[in-house]
């Protein structure tokens, strides 16, 4: 598919974003200067201008983006495959809703891709499930969930 570049999420995009998800992370590492991958799933989109999510506050990601602040999202999604460029912002050290303790990182975008390669499209997205109690799982996500959409 064509390379195509905007500078807020779609629609689609956004109203995927409403709900945890599974989402990489691209950041680079604060020693070795290398590129870094993370897999999340606590990620809001408040508006269309801005991705949040959660992460345990003594996390690598947190050091990686306080050296350097741009980052890239890859999500899987909407038929397509979409990096998301932006800067990273440290907004909540600790979540004070949510039992973990867990940081709130924003995203401020600045541009969105689709990188599906050439005559292509996905048609099954990714998937994962809970390995621990279900219903401990559920509640966690609802309160952290429900951290990310009532932040400031």
């Amino acid at each position: 598919m064509a390379e195509t570049v905007s500078r807020s999420l779609s629609e689609e995009l956004f109203a995927l974003l409403q709900k945890e998800r599974f989402i990489t992370l691209g950041t680079i590492d604060h020693e070795s200067g290398a590129p870094s991958l993370s897999s999340l799933s606590w990620t809001f989109a408040p508006n269309v201008e801005s991705i949040r999510f959660a992460v345990d506050n003594r996390s690598r990601i947190l050091a990686n983006i306080a050296k350097e602040p741009q980052v890239v999202l890859h999500l899987i999604g909407a038929g397509s495959s979409f990096a998301i460029n932006g800067k990273a912002v440290l907004k909540t050290e600790r979540l004070e809703e949510v039992p973990l303790k867990l940081a709130m990182v924003e995203i401020t975008i600045e541009a969105i891709r689709d990188i599906m390669f050439y005559g292509s499209r996905i048609s099954v997205e990714p998937q994962y499930e809970k390995t621990y109690d279900k219903n401990a799982a559920a509640k966690l996500d609802n309160q952290v969930m429900a951290a990310l959409k009532n932040a400031k």
